[in-house]
C-alpha cells in the first residue's frame, strides 16, 4: 500500500506541482450469484474483491475538475457550471456523471484536481467503473463539505451510469463497491436496498479468471436484455397484476402462461426466476461448503446464462472448459452481465495454484490469448484513505 501511495504521489506532483491532501478508494466486485437480477429488483450474492480504485486529490477554488489517470492516456478538464460528455476520454464520463447526479439533487459542489490509480482489470466485468464513480463520489464529499448516506453514494453512482454513461445497470455495481464487508459475500436485496452478511467458507477461494475479451457495454446487448425482461413483466401483468417485476414472478406462474410469451422474452424471465432463487439457495450453502452443491448450482447458473440469457461468448466457453477441468475447481460460472470478461470459480484454498496453472495453460493453448487468473479476497466498501 505504501508504495502504490508513493508513485501515486511522485505521478500527482509531477502533474499537478503540488502534493494531494485528499485520498480516496472503492473496490471492484465480483457477483457469486446473481446476473441480471439486479435490474428486475431481485436478489445478488455479491462480493467486494481487494482490487481497487485509489483517487489522489487536492481542491481547486474554481468550480472545475481536472481528472487524470495513471493506467489510461488522455485526461480532461471540465465546469461544474456545464457538464458535458466527453466523447473523446469517455471515462471521464463517470466522474462527469457523478456531478451531474450530485448537482441535480441540489448540492453545491466545489472543484478539484484528481489523478485515478486502479487494480481493477478495465473492460472484466469487475465493475471498474463503479469503483470509479464512488471514489470520485467520496472525493466530492470531501472537497465540497458534504455528507451523504452510503446508500444514497450509490443510487447517485447509479443515476451517473443510467443519465449520463448511457447504460440501465441495476444497483449491483455502487451498492457493493460502497457497501462492501471484509471476509464476506453480502446477499443485496436489490429492491429494498439492504444486504444480509454471508461468510464464505474459509476452505474455499474465490479466483478470477478473466478471458481477456473486453466488454462494453455502452450500446451492447444488455439494454436489450433489461427491455425484455420488462416487456415479460407487462404481459405478466394481465395475469397478476400485482406484479411490478420479474422478483415477483414464481417458475409456476411463468410456465403457466409461457406459451403467451414470445419465445426469446420466456426464455430471459426463465433464467432469471430461476437465478433470482439459487441465489437464495446459495446463502444456505456457501458458509457451509457443500461441495457437490456448489458445483451443481454454478452449473446451472452458467448453462442458463448460455441458453436462456444468451449472454455468452466463445471466450467464455473455453474458460468454462478450462477451469471446469482444473485441479481443486469446486464451482465455477460467469461473472458480471457476460458477454466476455470475467468468469468466477470457487476453489479448494489448498489448490489455488495449480487451479490457474491449469486453466492458464489450457485457455492460451485453445484460444491463443494468455488469460488472467488471481485469487481474490473479500473487501470492505469505499472509504476516504487516512494516512499517519
Amino acid at each position: 500500500m505504501e508504495e502504490r501511495r508513493r508513485f501515486i504521489e511522485a505521478e500527482f506532483v509531477e502533474r499537478y506541482g503540488q502534493r494531494p491532501n485528499i485520498w480516496t478508494r472503492a473496490p471492484g466486485r465480483v457477483d457469486l450469484m446473481g446476473s441480471h437480477t439486479d435490474y428486475n429488483m431481485g436478489f445478488v450474492m455479491t462480493m467486494s474483491i481487494d482490487r481497487d480504485t485509489w483517487i489522489a486529490a487536492c481542491p481547486c477554488e474554481d468550480r472545475t475538475v481536472t481528472i487524470h489517470s495513471c493506467n489510461t492516456p488522455g485526461g480532461a478538464t471540465f465546469s461544474l457550471s456545464d457538464i458535458q460528455r466527453d466523447e473523446a476520454v469517455p471515462w471521464t464520463n463517470y466522474v462527469r456523471g457523478v456531478a451531474a447526479a450530485m448537482k441535480s439533487s441540489g448540492r453545491n459542489l466545489h472543484g478539484f484536481k484528481g489523478l485515478v490509480h486502479s487494480t481493477i482489470p478495465f473492460g472484466s466485468g469487475l465493475s471498474s467503473s463503479a469503483a470509479l464513480e464512488m471514489a470520485a463520489a467520496l472525493i466530492f464529499l470531501a472537497v465540497s463539505d458534504l455528507a451523504i448516506d452510503p446508500v444514497d453514494l450509490a443510487l447517485i453512482g447509479q443515476r451517473a451510469e443510467n443519465d449520463f454513461v448511457g447504460v440501465s445497470t441495476g444497483i449491483l455495481d455502487q451498492y457493493s463497491s460502497m457497501m462492501g464487508r471484509q471476509g464476506c459475500a453480502i446477499l443485496l436485496d436489490c429492491r429494498q436496498l439492504t444486504d444480509k452478511i454471508v461468510p464464505v467458507n474459509p476452505a474455499l477461494r474465490v479466483v478470477i479468471c478473466d478471458t481477456k475479451l473486453e466488454r462494453n457495454l455502452v450500446g451492447s446487448e444488455y439494454d436489450e436484455r433489461r427491455a425484455q425482461c420488462e416487456a415479460g413483466v407487462r404481459l405478466l401483468r394481465s395475469y397478476y397484476p400485482d406484479i411490478t417485476a420479474l422478483r415477483d414472478v414464481s417458475t409456476e406462474m411463468l410456465f403457466k402462461h409461457q406459451q403467451d410469451l414470445h419465445d426469446v422474452i420466456g426464455k430471459r424471465c426463465q433464467f432469471v426466476i430461476e437465478e433470482n432463487q439459487r441465489v437464495l439457495d446459495l446463502q444456505e450453502i456457501l458458509p457451509n461448503g457443500h461441495l457437490a452443491e456448489l458445483g451443481s448450482l454454478f452449473s446451472a447458473s452458467y448453462q442458463g446464462a448460455r441458453d436462456l440469457y444468451e449472454i455468452c461468448s466463445p471466450s467464455m466457453e473455453s474458460m468454462m472448459s478450462a477451469m471446469s477441468t482444473a485441479p481443486g475447481v469446486v464451482a465455477s460460472r460467469q461473472a458480471g452481465a457476460g458477454f466476455g470478461g470475467s468468469m468466477v470459480s470457487l476453489v479448494k484454498a489448498e489448490c489455488v495454484e495449480q487451479f490457474a496453472g491449469h486453466v492458464v495453460e489450457t485457455y492460451t493453448k485453445n484460444t491463443a490469448v494468455a488469460p488472467a487468473v488471481f485469487p481474490v479476497e473479500p473487501a470492505d466498501g469505499a472509504s476516504v484513505l487516512e494516512w499517519d
